[in-house]
């Protein structure tokens, strides 16, 4: 279907090009030089001191690097939002840990509410893992008040959040460890990839060796004639970025904070364009200023409409439209809503909407959504 305003619409350049057909021309396609410098490059853009940067083939399997590398094992709790992407959730899974789900802050702040953190606590708890749903900050002064006092390490989900500002510090910064995405919808992608970041060299080690099975040396080096051999020291995975992805990465990476500027002038409107028109529908984090990603533009629908008669009004309109997300706890495999109750996000979860946005988003297709929007609820 052509769609007059896709839900997302990715534009890779010249510049783009002419990296991966670099590499291409290289005869190195393998981890290599250019992803050292990716993940250099990504650090230095994170501005926090001492941070090291392991490139990854994605943010699931970063988020599972970094519980490994963290110690967190069976029979483990790891508390987790229920309103994020399932990778959140079944990287605590992958190493044998239990997700016990934390309820959102309120209708207008879907980040997980460090009260109800609180509240799930045992003595079994090991680790928290935040995300900044949409690009919007967690409240990470309390989660980290209680990671200090109870003893655990915060892995943040910055999946939605390269180069999101909190307190003049970068998302993914704050906790023990971050995680980044580029998968082909985030702000910067790389196809397929992400990152893990630590201020923790120690940590950022054990991340890079289990990276790649636990190697003490990767195949670039034994090409280069840097190592002969190699050991395996510890257990690891074949969570490798290869070289025409970090030279897509650092391109990418280049233009991010010019299209996270452009992202937030488009949500500034559709904000001032929906409440002209629409007060029904509810704009969370609509109070929400700063430098940050601006990665999606969630609503949440009036209390009793058919979401998906909605939903198929804007498709026949030419208008693509998404949700973020599902509850996990209400996914079958999470046991469909039946063992966990989650207040608050379970009241409004039907009524999530996600309208277009996108740096090359025009202000006139979003008066076309908000116009097709408003006669979808008349």
């Amino acid at each position: 279907m052509m769609w007059k305003v896709p839900f997302a619409d990715l534009r890779l350049g010249d510049e783009e090009k002419a990296a991966v057909l670099a590499v291409l021309e290289s005869n190195w396609l393998t981890m290599g030089p250019k992803t050292a410098e990716f993940e250099a490059a990504f650090a230095a853009a994170l501005a926090c001191p001492d941070l090291g940067a392991v490139a990854v083939s994605n943010c699931t399997a970063g988020l599972h690097l970094a519980l490994a590398a963290l110690g967190i094992g069976p029979g483990d709790e790891v508390i987790v939002p229920s309103l994020t992407f399932v990778a959140t959730a079944n990287a605590a899974r992958y190493v044998g840990a239990i997700p016990v789900f934390a309820d959102i802050v309120s209708p207008d702040d879907w980040n997980i509410d460090p009260d109800d953190i609180a509240r799930k606590i045992t003595p079994r708890t090991r680790a928290i893992i935040p995300v900044h749903y949409a690009g919007y900050p967690c409240r990470m002064d309390r989660i980290m008040e209680l990671a200090e006092k109870h003893g655990l390490k915060v892995v943040e989900d910055a999946s939605h959040a390269p180069l999101s500002q909190w307190n003049a510090k970068m998302l993914g910064t704050i906790g023990h460890v971050g995680c980044f995405s580029f998968f082909g919808n985030k702000n910067m992608t790389t196809g397929e990839g992400g990152m893990v970041v630590s201020a923790d060299a120690d940590l950022v080690q054990t991340i890079r060796t289990m990276r790649s099975h636990g190697m003490t040396s990767n195949t670039y080096a034994r090409f280069r004639g840097h190592a002969f051999g190699y050991d395996v020291v510890s257990l690891g995975w074949n969570y490798r970025m290869d070289e025409m992805r970090a030279a897509m990465g650092l391109v990418q990476l280049s233009k991010l904070a010019s299209s996270n500027r452009r992202r937030g002038e488009l949500v500034a409107y559709y904000r001032k364009r929906l409440g002209e028109t629409l007060p029904q529908v509810r704009v969370p984090f609509r109070e929400v200023q700063g430098e940050l990603a601006w990665h999606i533009f969630p609503v949440l629908l009036p209390e009793g409409t058919d979401r998906e008669a909605v939903m198929q009004g804007l498709k026949d309109q030419g208008i693509q439209t998404s949700i973020h997300y599902r509850p996990i706890h209400w996914m079958t495999d999470f046991g469909s809503g039946e063992t966990v109750r989650l207040d608050k996000l379970d009241r409004l979860a039907l009524q999530i909407l996600t309208l277009p946005l996108f740096p090359t988003l025009a202000e006139e297709q979003i008066d076309r959504v908000a116009a097709t929007l408003e006669a979808c609820l008349a």
